[in-house]
C-alpha cells in the first residue's frame, strides 16, 4: 500500500494525522475518528496479505478476539472495515512508550516496580484466559507503559479463542526469544504458554536481557526446549532469591511444573513483593515455600557464565508501536521441525537416552555460612567453586548459587557459590551538570543508593540538572550507602528594596548591597527634588535575579531663561528670537489707527527681561492697522445750545 498522507479519510470515518510505525503484517497510524471526535490507532493491513485468507483470517481474529476483552490493562478495539482493497482494525490510541523501549533505556529494571508491571500484564492474560482467549505472542513489544507505569497489552493478532482452526498442532506462531518450549515445538499451546513468555518478559525487565538468545531463531528455539536459563541473580545480584525463584518456575520446559493459572503466579508475585518490601523494613521473615514455588528443572544443562550484553544503539522510532517482522517470526519453524525429526530419528539420540548420566536436584544453599554450604553439597556428590563479590549481606555468607536451587543437574556436576565479602566500597560518581534522572542511574550502578534530593539555586548549573553529589565525586562509601543530591532550581532571586524618593547615591549604595547593578538616567520634574529616585524598574519588593540591573530614573530641576524683549520687531522677528531662546510662541493681534503700528508687536507677556521655564509660552500682540473713514461736512442751524465735553482716543 502507498504510505497513506495526511488528511486521508479512510472508510469515510477516520482522518490520518500520521504514522505510529510498522510491524510485520500492517502499518500503524494515528488518525481521528470524525464521528466521534477522539484519536485512535488504525491497524492498516499490507495488500500483499490482504490477498491472502489465512492472513485476512489471522487479521480478522484479532479484532474480533481483542474487541471482546475490555479490560483494564488491555488495549480496547473500536473497529474494523475494509478500505483500497485491504481490512483495517480502529483500536485505542496510547501515547506510551513499549515495554522493550523502557528496557532498552532503563534496564536492569527495579524489582518492586518489574513487580508491578509484571502484575498487570498478569491481569491482562488472566482476563483473556477466562474468555478462552491465549495471546501466545506476549513481548515487551506487545504492552504499552505510559507514564504513570500503567500497562496495557495490545497485539491479539495471533491470538487463540476457542477452537480455532488456526491453532492446531504444528502451527508455531510468534517470536523466538519468548517462546513456551512447547510452541517452539509445534505442539499445542495453553495459559500456561502465555505464562512463560511472562516470565520471560519478568526476566528481561530484571537483567537486561532474555534468558535465551543467538544470531538464529532455529538455536534461540533449541535453548527454550533444552537448556537452563542462567540465574538471574547472576546477571544482577540485587534480585532477591525469593524473586529469583518465582522467576525461574515461570520458565520450566513442563507445563505441569509452571503455575497452574495467572492468579497463582500473582499471588506469588504479590508475597514476593511484601517480603521485599519487609526486607527493606527489617522485617524479612521468609519461605520460599510459603510462595508455593516449583523451581525450574534445569533440563540437565549447566548454565555458563553470560555474555556481556551488547549495549543499546539507541535505535527506536520512538511510537510506543512496534511488532517483530512477521516473516521473521515464521520462516524459521520448518526448519526447526526437520531437524528434531533428524535428532529424534537418530541414533544418536537413542544412545544418549540409554547412557546419559545420573540427575541430582541442586540443594538450596543461600543464605548459609560457605563452610555449611559446601558440606551440604559435598555430602550431596556434587564439587564446589567459590567467588566472592561486595554485597550488603555479613561477610561469608552464601549470596548465589549456580545451578540455582532445585535444578536437575548431572551428578557430580560443580554447583558455583557466591560468597559476599561484606558490603565493599564503591565510589561516588561524578554527576554534576547530569540531568537528576541520570545522576540517580549513575549512582545506582555504582552500587550505592541516592538519597536526599535537594533543590538548590545556581547561576551556572540550568535548571533541573546536579549541582553537586553530597559526598562529592570520587569519595569511596560502602556498597549501599546514599548519596544526596542537589539540584539546581535556576539562578537565585532576590527581593528588589524600595528606593523612590531616595537620593541617587544613597538608591544605588542599597541595590548594589543587595547584589543589583544600577543603571540612571535624568528626567526633568517639577514635583520631586531634584537628584532623588523618581521610579524604578524593577518595582520594590518584586523578586529579581541576583546580580541583575535595576533601572532608576533621577529627577532634575527645570531650566530657565530670561524672556527677550521684542516690542517693536516685526511678529515674525519676534518668533524668531522667542523660540531660538527656547520659548513657545502665541500670536494675538489688536488693530491699530497708526500704519506704522501694522504687522509691530506692541505688546508680549510674560514682559521682557522676566525669568521664567525654558518652554513656557510667550504671547506677543501684533498691530493691525485698519483706516479710519474720512470726515463728513454738514450744515447746522444755529441755535442756543450747551456745549458737550469730548473725551479722546486714545491709540497706539
Amino acid at each position: 500500500m502507498p504510505e497513506l498522507a495526511t488528511g486521508t479519510l479512510i472508510d469515510g470515518r477516520y482522518k490520518v494525522v500520521s504514522r505510529l510505525g510498522a510491524g510485520g503484517m500492517a502499518d500503524v497510524f494515528l488518525a481521528e475518528d470524525q464521528q466521534l471526535g477522539r484519536k485512535v490507532a488504525l491497524k492498516v493491513l499490507y495488500h500483499r496479505f490482504a490477498e491472502d485468507p489465512g492472513f485476512v483470517e489471522r487479521f480478522r481474529r484479532e479484532a474480533q478476539a481483542a474487541a471482546g476483552l475490555q479490560h483494564p490493562n488491555v488495549v480496547s478495539v473500536y473497529d474494523r472495515g475494509a478500505y483500497d482493497d485491504t481490512f483495517y482494525i480502529a483500536m485505542e490510541y496510547l501515547s506510551g512508550r513499549s515495554l522493550k523501549q523502557l528496557i532498552r533505556r532503563e534496564a536492569p529494571i527495579d524489582q518492586l516496580r518489574a513487580i508491578d508491571i509484571a502484575i498487570q500484564i498478569l491481569k491482562a492474560a488472566r482476563f483473556a484466559h477466562r474468555h478462552g482467549v491465549i495471546h501466545r505472542d506476549l513481548k515487551p513489544h506487545n504492552v504499552i507503559i505510559d507514564e504513570t507505569d500503567h500497562a496495557k497489552v495490545t497485539d491479539f493478532g495471533i491470538a487463540r479463542a476457542g477452537a480455532s482452526d488456526m491453532t492446531e498442532t504444528g502451527s508455531i506462531m510468534g517470536t523466538a526469544q519468548y517462546l513456551s518450549p512447547e510452541q517452539a515445538q509445534g505442539h499445542a499451546v495453553s495459559a500456561s504458554s502465555d505464562l512463560y513468555s511472562i516470565g520471560v518478559v519478568l526476566y528481561e525487565m530484571l537483567t537486561g536481557r532474555v534468558p535465551f538468545d543467538a544470531e538464529s531463531a532455529v538455536t534461540i528455539a533449541l535453548k527454550h526446549v533444552s537448556e537452563a536459563p542462567t540465574p538471574p541473580r547472576v546477571l544482577n545480584p540485587n534480585i532477591s532469591p525469593e524473586l529469583e525463584q518465582v522467576v525461574l518456575w515461570t520458565l520450566n520446559k513442563d507445563p505441569a511444573d509452571r503455575p497452574a493459572d495467572a492468579d497463582q503466579l500473582i499471588t506469588a508475585l504479590t508475597r514476593v513483593r511484601e517480603l521485599i518490601v519487609s526486607e527493606s523494613r527489617g522485617q524479612r521473615t521468609s519461605s520460599m515455600a510459603a510462595l508455593g514455588v516449583i523451581p525450574v528443572d534445569g533440563g540437565g544443562a549447566v548454565p555458563q557464565p553470560p555474555a556481556p550484553v551488547a549495549p543499546w544503539d539507541g535505535a527506536d522510532d520512538g511510537t510506543g508501536w512496534e511488532e517483530e517482522p512477521y516473516e521473521r517470526r515464521r520462516r524459521w519453524w520448518p526448519w526447526l521441525v526437520a531437524l528434531l525429526v533428524v535428532l529424534l530419528v537418530g541414533g544418536g539420540v537413542a544412545a544418549y537416552l540409554l547412557t546419559r548420566p545420573a540427575k541430582k536436584v541442586v540443594p538450596p544453599v543461600t543464605g548459609q555460612l560457605l563452610n555449611n554450604a559446601r558440606t551440604e553439597l559435598q555430602n550431596d556428590g556434587f564439587s564446589v567453586a567459590v567467588i566472592n563479590a561486595p554485597s550488603s549481606q555479613t561477610a561469608g555468607v552464601v549470596i548465589g548459587q549456580d545451578p540455582s536451587a532445585n535444578v536437575k543437574v548431572n551428578k557430580g556436576s560443580t554447583v558455583t557459590l557466591t560468597v559476599s565479602t561484606g558490603p565493599g566500597n564503591a565510589t561516588v560518581p561524578p554527576v554534576q551538570g547530569l540531568a537528576l534522572a541520570d545522576a540517580k542511574r549513575a549512582i545506582r550502578r555504582a552500587g550505592l543508593r541516592v538519597g536526599r534530593v535537594v533543590p538548590a539555586s545556581s547561576s551556572s548549573v540550568p535548571d533541573g540538572d546536579v549541582i553537586k553529589a553530597d559526598p562529592a565525586d570520587g569519595t569511596t562509601l560502602q556498597v549501599g550507602k546514599s548519596v544526596a543530591l542537589f539540584v539546581s532550581s535556576g539562578k537565585p532571586t532576590a527581593p528588589v528594596p524600595p528606593v523612590v524618593g531616595d537620593s541617587e547615591s544613597t538608591a544605588e549604595q542599597t541595590l548594589r548591597h543587595a547584589g543589583f547593578t544600577v543603571t540612571t538616567t535624568a528626567q526633568t520634574s517639577s514635583t520631586v527634588t531634584p537628584g532623588n529616585v523618581i521610579s524604578q524598574t524593577p518595582s520594590a519588593n518584586t523578586s529579581a535575579i541576583a546580580g541583575s540591573n535595576v533601572a532608576l530614573v533621577i529627577a532634575k530641576a527645570p531650566t530657565t531663561a530670561n524672556v527677550p524683549d521684542v516690542k517693536g520687531d516685526t511678529a515674525a522677528a519676534a518668533r524668531s528670537t522667542l523660540t531660538g531662546a527656547g520659548f513657545k510662541v502665541v500670536k494675538q493681534t489688536k488693530t491699530v489707527t497708526k500704519a506704522k503700528n501694522d504687522g509691530i508687536v506692541v505688546s508680549q507677556s510674560p514682559g521682557s527681561g522676566a525669568t521664567v521655564k525654558k518652554g513656557s509660552t510667550v504671547t506677543i500682540v501684533v498691530g493691525h492697522y485698519v483706516a479710519p473713514p474720512p470726515p463728513t461736512t454738514s450744515t447746522t442751524t444755529p441755535s442756543t445750545t450747551t456745549p458737550s465735553t469730548t473725551t479722546p482716543t486714545t491709540t497706539s
